[in-house]
């Protein structure tokens, strides 16, 4: 492959920039990894042996404010990370380096890295150009590429007792690049997982987030099991493992929810993290078979989990809710106005990531997708919706300022009671909303309110 034809006009700029003034530069890491896979790049990084201030004084846009020796250059509206050479010791929390030293060579560089498919490198020296740029693999990453394999760089103990975070990389690429784990490098996984326990929730919700876009997430969640990992970090869901299923022969609990999350679409984040927990409050509710109530309390856990992990609030709240109204039991008797009341509970914009959840479901629970008239609910919802009946407080014919002067009261309490029996009464019947007939409901409802 022509490696330098597939390179951004932009990153292009920088290493002949870098090779000009005497320096060399690579193009390293994921970005070039991806590369040779024939994969979509994301991000590019650039490794040199300028010194920060060096590489600064060469791009005008561009800024250094940490001290792990990078520095952000913004070319053409993008910015690329370019960072110097460096070798780090003493990472003695597992988690961040003690000390990092500049103005070491490129295969020192390459050496702290994590992973023989992140370090190779690709480029050169002084006025190399990219006729005289070449591939730099000291650590045979690129046949760990072809041999679709992931490898420690040097003693699997050392780099993964240096940064826990790695052990749940690995099995993230195993995932989404269908990799396997290399024998020594899993085996010193398995040796180390503890130590995950103590990762911030930041940075191992950035890994949970990737583990669960690829295309099979089971093959990295089964592996966090098999290697200790889910029962360090993840306690919860470790709790499923051999807890009886009853609906797939063989399967327990735990094999039931990575099924369900492989059946869960990849283009709905929310809907893939709700499928991973969404049976996380079974264990502690098993009763003689059963788990009474399971969905409440998986949705209390779903919010501790994810709090933990530092997820953002509106996040959390989404994936809360589809876990805790998971478990609707739809009918065909169902009138219209039950549907609209089923669809005000759950919340419109929630309807397809609910649905969709429950058809995952039932993929992991061996039945066809549609079960429970999944098809039909869902032919339901959509004409309810072209129909534009009012399902939430914005939609009716009054709002707040109205009943208020209707009412003649002021604003308070009532006027927001008031007002939900209206929607309740609309929801019901649509015809009802109309501003002099509900202006008139909402007298009669403030008249029969109860006295305090």
């Amino acid at each position: 492959m022509d490696l330098a034809a597939h390179l951004p006009d932009s990153v292009r700029v920088i290493l002949e920039r870098l090779w000009s003034a005497g320096f060399e530069a690579y193009v390293v890491g994921g970005g070039l990894r991806d590369l040779l896979l024939g994969r979509d790049v994301a991000d590019w990084d650039v490794a040199t042996a300028a010194l920060p201030e060096e590489t600064q004084a060469l791009f005008r846009e561009s800024t250094y404010e940490n001290r792990f020796g990078t520095v952000v250059v913004r070319l053409d509206g993008a910015a690329y990370e370019v960072t110097t050479f460096r070798r780090e010791h003493l990472y003695a929390d597992h988690r961040r380096p003690g000390r990092v030293e500049f103005g070491v060579s490129v295969d020192e560089d390459l050496a702290r890295r994590d992973f023989t498919i992140n370090a190779i490198a690709w480029g050169g020296g002084e006025s190399t150009g990219d006729s005289g740029a070449g591939l730099h693999d000291p650590f045979g990453g690129e046949a760990d590429l072809r041999a679709g394999r992931i490898r420690a760089v040097g003693r699997p103990d050392d780099r993964l007792a240096e940064d826990a975070l790695r052990m749940l990389r690995a099995v993230r690429f195993a995932a989404t690049l269908g990799f396997s784990i290399e024998a020594r490098t899993l085996a010193a996984i398995r040796r180390h997982a503890a130590l995950t326990a103590d990762l911030s929730g930041e940075r191992v919700q950035a890994e949970l987030r990737r583990l669960l876009q690829a295309p099979r997430p089971s093959v990295g969640l089964a592996l966090l099991a098999d290697t200790g990992l889910l029962e360090a970090r993840f306690p919860d869901l470790a709790a499923q493992r051999g807890v009886p299923q009853n609906k797939v022969p063989g399967h327990d609990l735990w094999q039931h929810t990575m099924a369900t999350v492989d059946a869960a679409d990849p283009a709905r984040p929310a809907v893939r993290l709700a499928a991973l927990l969404h049976d996380v409050g079974k264990p502690a509710t098993l009763r003689e078979g059963h788990f009474p109530e399971h969905e409440t309390e998986g949705a209390r856990m779903a919010e501790r989990i994810l709090r933990d992990l530092a997820f953002p609030r509106h996040e959390i709240e989404r994936v809360v809710a589809l876990v805790a109204q998971h478990m609707f039991n739809y009918s065909a008797a169902w009138s219209d106005a039950a549907v609209r009341r089923f669809m005000r509970r759950v919340g419109v914009a929630a309807i397809d990531d609910l649905l969709a959840l429950r058809e995952a479901d039932n993929v992991g629970s061996g039945l066809p997708a549609d079960d429970g008239r999944l098809a039909e609910l869902r032919r339901r919802v959509a004409a309810e919706l072209s129909a534009r009946h009012a399902l939430d407080l914005g939609e009716l014919a009054v709002d707040g300022d109205d009943v208020r002067t209707a009412l003649g009261i002021p604003a308070g309490p009532e006027i927001g009671r008031v007002l939900r029996v209206l929607l309740d009464r609309v929801v019901a019947d649509p015809a009802l909303n109309e501003r002099e007939r509900l202006l008139g409901l909402a007298r009669r409802v403030h008249e029969r309110a109860p006295t305090r």
